[in-house]
């Protein structure tokens, strides 16, 4: 019986499961036991999603269960524990530059009809986020500082971003802890240093290490 604690990743707008294995493998170096959950995030609903992620998060039959979300995953992880958290097992939740107070990119899109049909229906978490965590869970947030991503081209972001999302836009109340890190949006999910975080805040609910 794998008695390692159990963690589910979601992937964020357009990236698709394969951009979860270096973080995943990572975690699993770390001791920990790693599922990654794909959907389509462009054509499905994002409550049809969130019925789905519960469903399979359900069907692993963990004791314990943490939730790892980059951007449209984490919003995706925290609309699915609004609605049906009380049905999961406990454990905590990490978001990586997850637009929590709404993507200024993502309604500059959808301002934008060339560019509207690329967001579909993922505009309808990004563009208003979810400004609330679930209470029976303890939530981290991590945000990048290089200024590498396209969402720069398409719309203002306040200092400092990670190219696409802005660190503002990735702090909301109730959050157990919050990192900054120099590394861009994609970079959240290559990152070691933000997979070292990940998992200390898993163990621990912070990011940083307390020295002992």
């Amino acid at each position: 019986m794998d008695d390692r604690p159990r963690v589910v990743l979601v992937h964020g707008l357009w990236y698709g499961r394969p951009s979860l294995w270096p973080l995943a493998r990572r975690l699993r170096r770390q001791g920990f036991t790693v599922d990654c959950f794909g959907y389509s995030t462009v054509r499905r609903s994002p409550a049809a999603s969130a019925v789905r992620l519960a469903d399979w998060a359900r069907a692993l039959q963990a004791d314990t269960l943490h939730f790892v979300g980059h951007s449209l995953g984490g919003l995706l992880i925290l609309r699915m524990l609004a609605d049906f958290g009380a049905t999961l097992p406990p454990g905590r939740v990490v978001v990586l530059g997850s637009p929590l107070d709404g993507s200024v990119v993502a309604r500059r899109m959808a301002a934008l009809p060339g560019l509207r049909h690329a967001l579909g229906r993922s505009s309808e978490l990004l563009d208003p986020g979810l400004q609330r965590l679930p209470e029976q869970r303890e939530g981290g947030a991590i945000a990048g500082t290089a200024t590498l991503g396209l969402g720069r081209l398409l719309a203002h972001l306040d200092s400092p971003h990670d190219g696409t999302v802005s660190v503002a836009e990735t702090r909301i109340d109730g959050l157990a802890d919050h990192l900054e890190l120099p590394v861009s949006h994609t970079g959240l999910v290559l990152s070691k240093s933000v997979a070292d975080a990940v998992a200390r805040f898993l163990r621990d609910g912070q990011f940083r290490s307390t020295g002992i």
